[in-house]
């Protein structure tokens, strides 16, 4: 029973690593803020500054929370690929769908592997052009105020119901 739960939180961190790595180094800076804030507040008078620095805190605090909402997403996306690779075998246009981000990629790249389909799945991305480095999602590499836009927000916490017209359909056909 234990072994099972342990698995499901090793493959839960595995799934989106990129979400959970941003989240331990933004609860860092939320730590290292809210302790300045506190350092300055116990002094003879508050500064401003202070303020400064639990605003800071909370704003940090709000980007973990973004990121495990990532993290969450990705994972229920690992889970949805992964029916449909078990279910279908593999199709490379399911990996087409999922590939605006590296976080979508690592997930889609981890149920191909679960499946089976491992080494399928990194040669389609690799001959769609992306490479380690590629990180950022491919909308905000295009337009970097496009995070704040809904319809970008609702593709990255609630996938799998609407997708994007992919820059290279013939790789998808084949």
């Amino acid at each position: 029973m234990f072994l099972f739960i342990f698995q499901k939180m090793i493959r839960y961190l595995c799934v989106a690593p990129w979400p959970h790595l941003t989240t331990v180094k933004v609860s860092a800076l939320a730590l290292v803020s809210g302790w300045k804030g506190r350092i300055a507040v116990m002094g003879p008078e508050i500064p401003w500054t202070s303020w400064l620095w639990f605003a800071g805190a909370g704003l940090f605090l709000w980007g973990m929370i973004l990121c495990q909402a990532d993290a969450l997403s990705r994972y229920r996306e690992f889970q949805r690929i992964r029916r449909i690779f078990h279910r279908y075998g593999f199709r490379p246009h399911v990996l087409g769908l999922v590939s605006q981000s590296r976080c979508q990629r690592d997930a889609a790249v981890m149920a191909a592997q679960t499946a089976g389909y491992g080494p399928k799945a990194k040669d389609f991305y690799r001959a769609l052009g992306y490479r380690w480095y590629h990180i950022l999602p491919d909308t905000i590499m295009a337009n970097p105020l496009s995070f704040f836009c809904p319809r970008f927000l609702r593709s990255t916490f609630i996938p799998g119901k609407t997708c994007v017209e992919r820059k290279s359909n013939t790789i998808l056909t084949g």
